[in-house]
């Protein structure tokens, strides 16, 4: 985000953590994920929220009148705290909106100590579906019923992983938002990483690291980027050797790769 998105988004988060404080963190996400649909779906509704000329009190007032005694006060407030900012596209909003919903859903998970295995499923999730040309076709397609497709997740999910990665891994095909789905689910996996104050790196290689290499490679990251790092492994073929790194939209260059010269002896030996 850019401009006064930004600060607008640094509001909204702190009014987040406001929020999550003593209700029920399921609960509130879901109210969130339909204030945004509701949002989302009205153009002329989502333009008075967007609009950067109109006063922040009026659209506090607009959004508590209506969504005042439709959803709990928590969400109510925080609703209002959000459209009250001054945002620079109407996209920056809905997006807003969306990260506050799922970042609740992760602080249920974080409470009942379930956050990483949610991380981790919703990793797999999106790794079965890029894996499966006809599975994505038909999760991404605008066509497709939505019932189906939510019947579709839900068989491939319940009963193996826990409710908040069912309810993210719907979400994320039923509502897009005009973003292809593994977009989305990286966005997700972005979040939960950042609810578990860690970062991420997708490691691709031909082989599968064996436990020493994998701690290695951990290890030269954290003092490479000073944070706790998690590894996502992904076999590829098509990988001629050595391994392919990513953190967020960084890719590992030859640069760090020199800095992390013990790890490709190692891998290579």
């Amino acid at each position: 985000m850019r401009g006064s998105s930004r600060g607008a988004r640094a509001a909204a988060d702190k009014a987040l953590a406001l929020a999550l404080d003593g209700v029920d963190r399921t609960a509130l996400a879901e109210e969130l994920f339909a204030i945004n649909a509701a949002i989302d779906g009205d153009v002329s509704l989502r333009r008075a929220f967007a609009d950067p000329s109109r006063d922040g009190e009026s659209k506090r007032g607009l959004a508590d009148r209506l969504f005042g005694g439709k959803v709990s006060e928590a969400a109510n407030t925080l609703t209002g705290e959000v459209v009250a900012q001054r945002w620079q596209k109407e996209g920056d909003l809905g997006d807003t909106f969306e990260s506050l919903a799922v970042r609740a859903l992760l602080a249920g998970a974080e409470k009942g100590e379930r956050i990483d295995d949610v991380e981790d499923e919703l990793f797999r999730f999106e790794r079965i579906v890029a894996s499966d040309a006809e599975l994505r076709d038909v999760l991404s397609s605008r066509n497709a019923d939505s019932t189906g497709k939510a019947g579709l997740v839900r068989g491939l999910l319940e009963g193996k992983v826990q409710p908040e990665t069912i309810r993210l891994a719907e979400q994320a095909v039923l509502v897009p938002r005009g973003r292809r789905l593994d977009r989305v689910l990286e966005s997700y996996l972005k979040l939960a990483s950042e609810r578990r104050d860690e970062l991420t790196a997708l490691v691709t290689s031909v082989v599968a690291l064996d436990e020493r290499q994998q701690h290695r490679l951990t290890s030269a990251l954290r003092a490479i980027y000073g944070k706790k790092v998690t590894l996502r492994s992904v076999l590829d073929p098509s990988v001629v050797g050595g391994i392919r790194v990513q953190i967020g939209d960084e890719v590992v260059d030859g640069t760090v790769l020199r800095r992390l010269e013990a790890v490709q002896r190692d891998l290579a030996g």
